[in-house]
């Protein structure tokens, strides 16, 4: 795999074309080794209108998630556990899961409380999207003639709980989703499905389940599509205003999840060592500012896409 920091232009006209005929105003959000690079000689899938949920931009200057240490120090695997741990507070270490894998081999990176139940906010939009892509064809029309590729797009880019929700009973309701899941590859005692947008706090999943997820759609026939409808960091969908000016900017394609308490980031990074990582941040504590989750949450992230072998 060709490790480069470049990505998608084949999906660039579907995304802006999908993302034009829904108005912003119901946007909402509260198996194998791949044989294929989807970074390689890329570009960002262009987006001009905001969610709600990219309207919590983090805050910089807030206590939690600083702890003094610089957002660009470098690390590596062996290194990682106290810089992430400085991160999130270890009195609130046990609020967190966090998975880290490398897509081409599948070697464990980084793990805190990966076989965890956690609340996942939006993240169980990626078991929706998943499951519908691996169930119908990306032309099957969802709705008033919108394709089911255009559907995910919308559902994932902006975090669109009514279409989520659509698209789950469209696909025969949360029993069929997970049959397919299963089917896929993902283990069905880790994660629980009581909706398609993530909005239930009956849904519940191990980071593992998700990155098993994302592990299994990025080799599938329609991985391309399926990373394609993801937001992009420092660029568009609702990771426009994070981790702008930092070096994940465009090198990091993931599902954000917001509700009380909860935030997620789950998804893909182009990493110039280890090339494609699979991760997964649940973060489920009701006890911090939600801008403050969303800080360390950029923080950890930035870490995994500097991360470098160690010597």
């Amino acid at each position: 795999m060709k490790k480069t920091s470049q990505w998608f232009t084949p999906l660039a006209i579907l995304a802006a074309t999908s993302l034009a005929w829904t108005s912003p105003s119901v946007a909402n959000e509260a198996y194998p080794t791949a044989s294929v690079d989807y970074f390689q000689g890329q570009q960002s899938i262009p987006i001009g209108v905001d969610a709600p949920e990219m309207e919590e931009t983090p805050n910089n200057n807030d206590n939690f998630g600083n702890f003094g240490s610089p957002i660009y120090q470098g690390t590596c695997p062996a290194t990682l556990d106290p810089i992430v741990r400085r991160i999130i507070g270890s009195d609130t270490a046990n609020r967190w899961g966090i998975l880290v894998e490398t897509l081409q081999d599948g070697k464990i990176l980084y793990n805190h409380n990966g076989d965890r139940n956690f609340i996942p906010a939006s993240n169980n939009k990626i078991f929706t999207t998943a499951a519908a892509l691996q169930r119908l064809s990306p032309d099957t029309p969802i709705k008033s003639n919108v394709s089911l590729q255009q559907w995910v797009m919308v559902t994932n880019k902006r975090s669109h709980n009514g279409y989520a929700d659509t698209l789950m009973r469209y696909i025969g309701g949360p029993g069929a989703a997970k049959a397919t899941l299963t089917q896929l590859g993902v283990d069905p005692r880790s994660f629980r499905l009581a909706d398609g947008s993530g909005l239930s706090r009956a849904n519940t999943t191990t980071p593992r389940a998700l990155v098993d997820t994302l592990r299994a759609m990025y080799s599938s026939p329609q991985g391309e599509l399926f990373v394609a409808s993801l937001p992009v960091a420092g660029m568009n969908g609702t990771l426009t205003r994070r981790m702008r000016s930092t070096p994940a900017q465009g090198n990091v394609y993931a599902k954000t999840g917001t509700l009380t308490g909860v935030r997620a980031l789950s998804g893909y990074i182009n990493n110039s060592t280890y090339g494609t990582l699979v991760f997964s941040i649940l973060a489920n504590d009701s006890r911090r500012p939600g801008t403050s989750l969303v800080h360390a949450i950029d923080q950890i992230v930035v870490q995994l896409n500097m991360m470098n072998q160690c010597n």
